[in-house]
């Protein structure tokens, strides 16, 4: 970051003397104020719930322009990336600062490749949880668990420590998920195969059995990896904060990574896909495509209590564009797999309509966001409400662990300690237990 050519003046009404504070300029986007020194000169913090207007971080990753619509990873262009890279190169992109060449790539897929088996104990740990557990709640403990198992490698001040917990993670997430998956179905763990492809792994893990042979669908297997570069860095959301903060106290990288599972599990967060999903089978269950202009009107009525979920974002005030890009890998998907007539679609396409027609929403720029068509890919591909959230995890890792490292490598960086406005009772005495 450089420094502005000018600055920030706070004046207090009350007489006390304005306090200059020096203002930083981004490559993109809003410059910064500086309050660093603010508490030692004036006595006071500054109060933004949800961190609305703050920045607690300098970023070299990703950077999204929510007015614009635009997302970019290291400076290129979602659109460009989920259209002419596959996953692995854009973990590469992530972690390392540039997309790799030929030879680049096939050292980091066969580094990743050669990772992809889990500890045998992981399956005596995963038995320990009840068939009908959240897959979540077993993520959360499978991830953490991971430093237990590979604590050769748990020193997040280690830069080679760092590298090759980044590569475990990013190879062992599918095999977790998929055994999740495998464990709540009863059938048989599927073990790796080293000659598919990153997606194409994933989808052998979940659908494969031991009894037949079990052939990837290439059009599923694109739509499964452009699943997964959508989701793999959103800046500095909620449980890449997260897993910031977690890290900041010098934890192993599986705990930090653990700790953004658990806070990606809420619905307000990774679990929007499956909330949007219910939303349509409820609209369906109403009655269908015929009942989507009333249920429209509930939503505009604050007394209803009826959400719309999948449509605007905190960031995006514009249409998100990585929702442009699931609806394409939707309507390809549905055509290959013959689901063109796909009742929860046809309802998906006719809220976006409204949406985008009814001035209610559009003056609200709410827009569908990529949790909108995300869960219909997911579900016309087989995999079950439960798990999208941890699919999204499994994308979402590797944008964890590059944040992570950014911040470690960060020269001012500090362990994360917010400070608060409090409002409850000043100092008071103890009374005797008969005098209370």
């Amino acid at each position: 970051m450089k420094l502005a050519d000018y600055k920030a003046t706070l004046s207090f009404s009350n007489g006390s003397p304005a306090v200059d504070m020096p203002i930083y300029q981004g490559n993109i986007g809003p410059d910064v104020i500086d309050i660093r020194k603010l508490y030692a000169q004036t006595g006071k913090f500054t109060y933004d719930p949800g961190f609305l207007s703050t920045a607690a971080c300098q970023s070299t990753i990703t950077y999204i322009d929510g007015d614009k619509g635009e997302l970019l990873y290291r400076g290129y262009p979602i659109e460009q990336l989920a259209t002419n890279c596959d996953f692995l190169e854009t973990c590469h992109l992530l972690l390392y600062g540039d997309l790799p060449d030929a030879a680049k790539k096939k050292d980091f897929t066969s580094r990743v490749t050669n990772h992809t088996m889990v500890n045998e104990q992981m399956q005596f740990f995963l038995r320990g949880f009840r068939r009908d557990a959240h897959p979540m709640a077993i993520m959360t403990g499978l991830v953490g668990a991971l430093s237990a198992f590979y604590h050769d490698s748990t020193d997040v001040h280690n830069a080679e420590h760092r590298d090759i917990s980044a590569i475990r993670l990013i190879a062992k997430m599918p095999t977790l998920v998929a055994m999740a998956y495998k464990y709540s179905v009863g059938q048989p763990f599927i073990y790796p195969k080293n000659d598919l492809s990153y997606a194409g792994n994933f989808m052998h893990m979940m659908f494969a059995t031991p009894c037949e042979e079990y052939k990837v669908n290439p059009v599923i297997e694109r739509a499964m990896d452009r699943i997964f570069i959508l989701h793999a860095d959103h800046e500095q959301n909620a449980s890449t904060s997260t897993v910031r903060l977690c890290g900041s106290s010098g934890t192993n990288p599986f705990a930090a990574i653990a700790a953004g599972v658990a806070c990606l599990w809420g619905p307000a967060h990774g679990g929007a896909n499956e909330a949007c999903l219910e939303m349509l089978e409820d609209i369906q269950r109403m009655g269908g495509v015929s009942k989507v202009g009333e249920f429209m009107e509930k939503v505009k009525d604050k007394n209803s209590g009826v959400k719309l979920m999948g449509f605007g974002h905190r960031v995006y005030k514009n249409y998100d564009p990585r929702a442009k890009l699931m609806q394409e890998t939707c309507n390809e998907v549905l055509t290959a797999l013959g689901l063109e007539n796909d009742p929860l679609f046809k309802l998906a396409k006719q809220l976006e309509k409204i949406a985008l027609e009814d001035d209610y929403f559009v003056q609200r720029k709410l827009y569908p966001n990529v949790d909108f068509y995300s869960g219909i890919v997911q579900r016309a591909i087989g995999i079950p409400v439960k798990l999208f959230t941890g699919i999204f995890a499994l994308a979402r890792t590797v944008g964890w662990i590059a944040q992570l490292n950014e911040m470690i490598g960060d020269p001012e960086y500090k362990i994360g300690r917010p400070r608060q406005l409090f409002t409850g009772s000043v100092k008071r005495d103890v009374m005797p237990i008969a005098k209370r």
